[in-house]
C-alpha cells in the first residue's frame, strides 16, 4: 500500500500489545486512534474496548481499512476520514462511541469521555500533543513518537532536554516515557528510534485554561534566553528593569541567578503569576 504521507507502519506484535496495555483498556472504553494506517494497532485494541474511533487523513488507507476482507476490521471500529488537527475530537468520539461509558474517565459536556492513542507523524507531533490536551480532556493519551520528543516531554529540570515543551505539557499532565521502540519494528524503518509517551491529564492543572496561551508564551520567551539568568530573561520577556526582575523573583521564591532549565514547572507557574503582563 502506498505511503503518500510518509508513514512508517508499526508491525511488531509485542510492541503493539504493550501500547494497548499502556492505555489500561477496559471493556467500556471509547478510544480515539489518530492515524490507524494499516490498522495493526486498531485490530489489537478493538477486542479489549467498547469502541475504537480511528481518524485517518490518507483517504486510500481509510478506504483500504474499510474494504479489506482478510482480516476485516472488528465491528466496533469506526473509520473517520479527515485531518486530526482540524476535526473536533469530542464530536468524533461522541459520534463513534455514543452510548458507551469509559472506565475511569470524567464525563464531559461535549460527548462521551474517551482515551487517545496513535502512531503519530513526527512532523506534527507537538500540535497533536497540544490538541489532545485541550479540554474537555481525555483520561489518558498514549502516543508513539520520536524518541527525542518523548525525552523532551518527560524530562526533569536541569538537563539539556528540559525546555518549553516540557514545561507546557507538564503544567497540565503527568508525562511518562514508557519504553523505546527501535527503528526495525517499523515498515519501512525510520531513520531514528521512537518511544511510547503516556500523558495523564492532571485533575488539578497547574495553570488554568485561560492562562495556558500567555503561560506558554512566557515560558518560550524565557527559554529563548536560556543562557541568561532568570533576571536577564525577565528583563527581555516582561520589559522589566533589574530591580523589577529581582522583585518578581523574590515574590515567586526564585533564585535570581538561576537559569531557565534549573526551574521546576511549579517555579515557572509562580514566576508567571508574579510577573505583570
Amino acid at each position: 500500500m502506498p505511503r503518500p504521507l510518509g508513514q512508517h507502519f508499526l508491525t511488531d506484535p509485542a510492541i503493539l500489545d504493550r501500547i494497548v496495555s499502556a492505555l489500561d483498556p477496559h471493556p467500556t472504553d471509547v478510544v480515539l486512534e489518530v492515524g490507524p494506517g494499516e490498522g495493526t494497532l486498531t485490530r489489537r485494541l478493538a477486542p479489549r474496548v467498547a469502541r475504537v474511533v480511528a481518524i485517518e487523513k490518507d483517504l486510500r488507507l481509510a478506504e483500504g481499512l474499510r474494504s479489506r476482507i482478510d482480516p476485516p476490521l472488528p465491528e466496533n471500529v469506526t473509520i473517520v476520514e479527515g485531518d486530526a488537527l482540524e476535526l473536533n475530537w469530542r464530536e468524533v468520539a461522541a459520534a463513534g462511541g455514543e452510548g458507551s461509558a469509559a472506565h475511569g474517565q470524567r464525563p464531559t459536556a461535549n460527548g462521551p469521555p474517551f482515551k487517545v492513542t496513535g502512531n503519530i507523524p513526527y512532523y506534527i507531533t507537538s500540535p497533536l500533543i497540544e490538541k489532545a490536551l485541550q479540554p474537555p480532556l481525555p483520561a489518558v493519551i498514549v502516543y508513539l513518537v520520536q524518541r527525542e520528543v518523548a525525552d523532551r516531554v518527560a524530562a526533569a529540570p536541569g538537563g539539556k532536554t528540559y525546555g518549553a515543551l516540557t514545561v507546557g505539557v507538564q503544567a497540565v499532565a503527568r508525562a511518562e516515557r514508557l519504553f523505546v521502540v527501535r527503528a526495525g519494528a517499523f515498515r519501512p524503518p525510520p531513520n531514528v528510534d521512537s518511544a511510547v509517551l503516556r500523558l495523564t491529564p492532571l485533575t488539578d492543572p497547574l495553570v488554568r485554561e485561560e492562562e495556558r496561551a500567555p503561560f506558554r508564551a512566557f515560558v518560550v520567551g524565557l527559554f529563548g534566553q536560556r543562557r541568561k539568568q532568570i533576571t536577564g530573561g525577565l528583563r527581555t520577556v516582561a520589559s522589566l528593569d533589574r530591580d523589577g526582575a529581582l522583585a518578581r523573583c523574590a515574590g515567586a521564591g526564585i533564585d535570581p541567578t538561576a537559569r531557565p532549565e534549573a526551574l521546576s514547572v511549579a517555579d515557572f507557574v509562580r514566576l508567571f503569576r508574579a510577573t505583570p503582563r
